[in-house]
């Protein structure tokens, strides 16, 4: 029997407290992450849904709203049936402020039921995570099987960064304690895990001596929309690269873990982040590229510029950074990975680029194309993986080939609905399973490096760039590595 066939898959019966339960990210992601679970009938077991509002709200004009945007998810196969029933598990409760007071009307909920598992989840700003945890403690609400999630971002420094995981440490356990980053329930991110280590072929060239460079893109077609309070203190570097990012590049550049238990699992991911070659002012100057947008026209719209969208004459926030880094250890020494992101670009897509060394010596003719063999890892839209290779052009003529793409698109290969990122990181929650969740030393060794750029960039121009385009960043890479073409 290996490590991962003794994980507990059974989702025991369970009460699931939503802090900021009527907010955007709770009614957008997680409560119709919590449906079809149960419309697929994963959970089965006993429970409720408690979602925390600090203002008071009609319940069935609540439940009206969560109707349409569990809807907004549906795929084409998907049917109505059952959500009158998942909503019959779903309360609305209004709690003002973090108090004893305030949390006895909670505790006598939970308390109909004490025997099941109570699932905090924090979909709120971390400054409110003291005052929550201290209430839940004070109210004795917490116990041995009690877990809390925490939303991004987890402070905004290093120092930051402490001080809530100390206020979460005097109430909650660190095996109580899931930090959740989305993109690691992305399917496309977990076949990753897949690819690397069940084919022989890929893992034996996932090295120095074979690839040339590894790129990591996330690029928004949108602006700061309505996170305009929270972007404007927090920039690109922290908002994307901080997290997601960071945890792609740990998936991409570990080492084969023992096997899929957790520690085992994060255990490489923190070496990984504690190998990352730290900035200086004179690296920064010459490896990150900082950027803001100004207007310009997003397939088809004439937007404004970031200035204008968050009604200010001036800021020293980016809205677009690139960078180039080093991991210093045998396996990636001298590759450069790249890491990019930006809003207002082009077009929204998200993927890992895996560029392969070419041929020691080409016996062909001249040709426009390279001989580099590429894997590419689409995230989003329309997440599939793709290999290029080349081929030869049918015909007389001699030796003349074009890049060729081998793709595994997960649409057409699995008929059956895509789930969401949240679904997977919720059911791993109910189940106790920590893989796809940040340790609190994985955590620190992120903000670590990330402070080495932004003690040091503060003298780095921020470079404009037109809504609609690839954004500044390419003057930063090497060659093939531009955007264009994406």
């Amino acid at each position: 029997m290996n490590a991962y066939s003794q994980i507990d898959t059974t989702i025991k019966p369970f009460n699931a407290v939503i802090f900021g339960g009527d907010g955007d990210l709770a009614k957008r992601k997680i409560i119709p992450a919590f449906y079809h679970r149960f419309a697929d009938e994963q959970l089965s077991a006993p429970h409720q849904i408690i979602c925390v509002s600090r203002s008071k709200e009609d319940e069935k004009a609540f439940n009206k709203l969560l109707t349409t945007f569990i809807k907004a998810t549906f795929d084409d196969t998907e049917e109505e049936d059952c959500i009158d029933d998942f909503l019959n598990q779903v309360s609305l409760l209004r709690i003002p402020q973090n108090n004893i007071e305030s949390y006895e009307a909670l505790k006598s909920v939970l308390l109909e039921n004490a025997e099941r598992q109570r699932v905090y989840y924090f979909s709120v700003p971390s400054p409110a995570y003291a005052e929550i945890s201290d209430a839940l403690k004070k109210s004795g609400l917490i116990d041995e099987r009690s877990k809390v999630v925490l939303e991004k971002p987890l402070g905004h420094d290093l120092a930051s960064s402490r001080e809530i995981d100390s206020i979460i440490s005097a109430a909650f356990r660190e095996e109580q304690i899931f930090r959740i980053d989305h993109y690691l329930g992305k399917e496309t991110v977990q076949n990753l895990m897949v690819l690397r280590f069940a084919n022989h072929l890929f893992e034996r060239a996932w090295n120095a001596e074979n690839i040339e460079n590894i790129q990591i893109t996330v690029a928004e077609s949108l602006g700061v929309e309505k996170r305009v309070g929270y972007y404007d203190k927090t920039g690109a570097l922290l908002d994307m690269v901080q997290n997601h990012l960071l945890q792609l590049l740990c998936l991409i550049a570990m080492e084969p873990p023992a096997n899929l238990n957790a520690r085992a699992v994060r255990n490489e991911k923190v070496k990984v982040l504690q190998s990352l070659r730290l900035f200086d002012k004179s690296s920064v100057k010459e490896n990150i590229v900082r950027g803001q947008y100004t207007r310009g026209n997003v397939m088809g719209e004439n937007v404004k510029s970031y200035l204008e969208d968050i009604q200010k004459y001036d800021s020293g926030t980016e809205t677009f950074v690139a960078l180039k880094a080093h991991i210093d250890n045998w396996r990636w020494k001298n590759v450069p990975f790249y890491l990019r992101t930006g809003k207002r670009m082009k077009k929204r897509y998200s993927d890992i680029v895996i560029n392969f060394k070419t041929p020691p010596h080409n016996i062909f003719p001249p040709s426009k194309h390279s001989l580099r063999n590429q894997l590419i890892i689409r995230l989003q839209p329309n997440e599939r993986i793709e290999l290029v290779q080349l081929s030869k052009i049918p015909g007389p003529g001699g030796y003349r080939f074009q890049p060729i793409s081998l793709k595994l698109d997960f649409l057409d290969s699995f008929q059956k609905r895509m789930p969401d990122a949240y679904e997977r990181l919720i059911i791993d929650i109910l189940r106790g399973n920590h893989t796809l969740f940040m340790r609190h030393d994985e955590l620190e060794a992120a903000w670590k490096w990330i402070e080495s750029i932004t003690d040091n960039w503060k003298d780095t121009p921020i470079v404009l760039y037109e809504s609609g385009e690839w954004g500044p960043g390419n003057d930063v890479m090497d060659e093939g590595t531009s955007w264009e073409g994406k």
